[in-house]
Formats: structure tokens, C-alpha cells, sequence
């Protein structure tokens, strides 16, 4: 998986791309970390437009970062899944927890 970001007026987006499974959330959970630590941001985006797989560890990772921003006084929400992911995040109901915005339901 590959982690990239960019930040404007408190706002920093994480866009993921590739597949975020067991193997790979370790170390994007410790990239996501690092820019939290890096940018205190007020929001914290995750763009998972280019995510084109994600297991439960993808649970874990969001709602590891929504607890981390929210401790830090701030929000988190999930921006444009692609479909495989949007279908992981409807059935662990995730919405309920954090804003999911975008993403085509079929």
C-alpha cells in the first residue's frame, strides 16, 4: 500500500492506494501516525479512492486514527471508497462510528 498526503488550513488528506490488508496496515498505521504527529491536524481525511482491496485490518486502521484525532481534539472521516472497500466498510456498519462521504452503493 502506498501512503501519500497533503495538508491545507488544519486538513490533512491520506490517500491510500493499493491493497490494505494484515501484511500492510502495520506500517501504514505507523505512516498515518507520523504525519498526524507531523501536521496536528484538525481533520484528518482517508481517501480511499485508490484502494483497490481492504480486509478487517482496514477497520482497525480507520478506527485507530478516528480514536487518535478524536484524543487529540480533532475529527477523522473516510472520503470516495472504491467499491471492495465501501462494501468492507457497509458491513462493519463503520458509518455509525465515522463520517464515510462518497463512494458509489450498488
Amino acid at each position: 500500500m502506498l501512503i501519500t498526503a497533503d495538508y491545507s488550513a488544519g486538513r490533512l488528506t491520506i490517500h491510500l492506494e493499493g491493497e490494505l490488508d494484515h501484511h500492510s496496515a502495520r506500517r501504514g498505521m505507523a505512516d498515518i501516525e507520523r504525519l498526524l504527529d507531523e501536521y496536528m491536524p484538525r481533520d484528518a481525511i482517508l481517501d480511499m479512492s485508490a484502494l483497490t482491496f481492504m480486509d478487517s485490518a482496514g477497520i482497525a486502521l480507520i478506527l485507530r486514527t478516528e480514536r487518535r484525532m478524536r484524543r487529540a481534539g480533532g475529527r477523522a472521516s473516510v472520503e470516495n471508497p472504491a467499491q471492495q472497500p465501501l462494501r468492507v466498510l457497509d458491513a462493519a456498519g463503520i458509518d455509525r462510528m465515522i463520517p464515510v462521504r462518497g463512494g458509489l452503493r450498488t
